[in-house]
Order: structure tokens, then C-alpha cells, then sequence
């Protein structure tokens, strides 16, 4: 790999700053498309919390009328 240089003028002997632009510049929209669905989940994940919560008290009350 070429030698490359950071915008400061300092030595990148990997050339990484130079490959992580190239995958920003790259992916750019693509991240801007996955946040509506990662935001969309969180309804779900918090329906699922809640019926945990119910299923447990249901069986904590369960436990204590038998028992």
C-alpha cells in the first residue's frame, strides 16, 4: 500500500484514514436508511418487555393463591 498522509501532514503507514473516507463517503446513505428501522423496533422491543412483565406478575400471583 501507498504511504499516505492524515490532513494534518502526518505519517499513515496503513493508509486507514484514507480507506475510512472512502467507506463513509461509500455508506453514507445507506446508514441514514437502517436508522427508520432500527427506530421503528423500538415499539416492538417494548410490547415484548411488557408481556414478559404480565406473564410474570400473572405467575407471581399465581404462586402466592396456591401456595
Amino acid at each position: 500500500m501507498a504511504n499516505t498522509q492524515g490532513p494534518q501532514g502526518n505519517y499513515d503507514p496503513a493508509g486507514s484514514t484514507q480507506m475510512f473516507r472512502a467507506f463513509v463517503d461509500e455508506d453514507g446513505p445507506g446508514t441514514r436508511q437502517a436508522a427508520p428501522a432500527a427506530a421503528s423496533s423500538g415499539p416492538r422491543v417494548g410490547l415484548i418487555i411488557g408481556i414478559v412483565v404480565a406473564v410474570v406478575v400473572i405467575a407471581a400471583v399465581a404462586w402466592l393463591a396456591l401456595g
